[in-house]
């Protein structure tokens, strides 16, 4: 009988070059899930002075008119800010995962871009926040009487949704800073002052301003961080639209300002003058936007900006109630 001519070894497949992952060879690692340590970096901490400020500057303006201090009120002021503030930023998490903007990111860890939670999951949590914040607001209201406030608490559940969510989100067309400085600096000071006083002295809305103007440099330095990541997502922040250069020098101006503000205000409040403090971490975060390398380096100015803003708060507060 004749043998055949193959090998045996010519039998044998021929190896397939390639990623071995990919061929089904290696298994994927599974996919990680989010930790409670994601979920705190999702609600940016980094951020929640800023909801401090206008309650502390609101308060100290409010015992102008009346000395004694509203503390249930004040507390429920409070939580309404934090409870929007951290809202907003589980709201952002989710609108901006959906629609793939944060696919790429750097910075706190992104809950439905990284896929580390299920965008219904985050969706709740900052339905959830926003619902306190209702709460807390239907407390105020019920309390001072001023039911009209409804509709403003209202607004600004509306405001903290519609910056990233919905089919034409403001914060994708430039308008972020506007409505920061509308809802996070005016609204929120001068609301504190008039739940707990009943009127708004001129104090309240000169610290309205430097709150608002600092918590826009906040959303710069933010951005600034997010430029180029954002222009290929389409997304046409301030800062895309005006470029590096013009966000720099807005953000020094946004910083700088309410110290001037400030000063005036130590005309008759000399304690305000221990306000120019603050300007300690205020240049430090200037000095960063203007010579920073890699975009992380603006997640320390975007701190140090939030800090210098619950600072200024404090100082002014004690200002007025000195």
């Amino acid at each position: 009988m004749a043998r055949s001519s193959r090998s045996p070894k010519s039998s044998r497949p021929a190896p397939r070059g390639g990623n071995p992952a990919k061929r089904g060879l290696v298994s994927a690692p599974p996919p990680r899930t989010a930790t409670a340590r994601d979920w705190i970096g999702a609600a940016r901490l980094r951020t929640l002075p800023l909801a401090i400020t206008p309650v502390l500057i609101g308060t100290g303006a409010a015992m102008l008119v009346d000395r004694q201090l509203h503390w249930v009120i004040a507390l429920c002021c409070l939580v309404v800010a934090v409870a929007l503030q951290i809202g907003v930023n589980y709201a952002n998490d989710y609108s901006d995962g959906i629609r793939g903007t944060d696919d790429v990111r750097v910075g706190p860890a992104r809950l439905t871009g990284g896929k580390l939670a299920k965008p219904r999951t985050v969706l709740a949590v900052a339905l959830g926040f926003f619902g306190l914040a209702a709460v807390a607001g239907i407390a105020i209201v019920v309390r001072t009487g001023h039911w009209w406030m409804l509709l403003i608490g209202a607004a600004c559940v509306v405001a903290a949704w519609f910056y990233t969510g919905g089919k034409r989100p403001y914060g994708y067309a430039g308008l972020g800073e506007l409505f920061v400085f509308v809802f996070f600096g005016l609204v929120a000071t001068v609301g504190t002052t008039f739940v707990q006083a009943g009127s708004v002295p001129q104090e309240s809305w000169f610290g309205a301003v430097g709150a608002g103007l600092l918590a826009c440099a906040v959303l710069l330095a933010n951005n600034l961080r997010d430029i180029d990541q954002d222009r290929i997502a389409g997304k046409r922040t301030l800062t895309v639209l005006i470029g590096r250069t013009a966000t720099r020098i807005v953000f020094t101006l946004f910083v700088l300002a309410p110290f001037a503000i400030a000063v005036l205000l130590a005309l008759v409040y000399p304690i305000a003058w221990l306000s120019l403090f603050a300007l300690l971490p205020a240049l430090s975060a200037i000095l960063i936007v203007w010579t920073y390398r890699q975009p992380r380096e603006l997640v320390v100015a975007l701190a140090l900006t939030s800090l210098t803003s619950v600072a200024y708060g404090a100082f002014l507060f004690w200002a007025f109630v000195g």
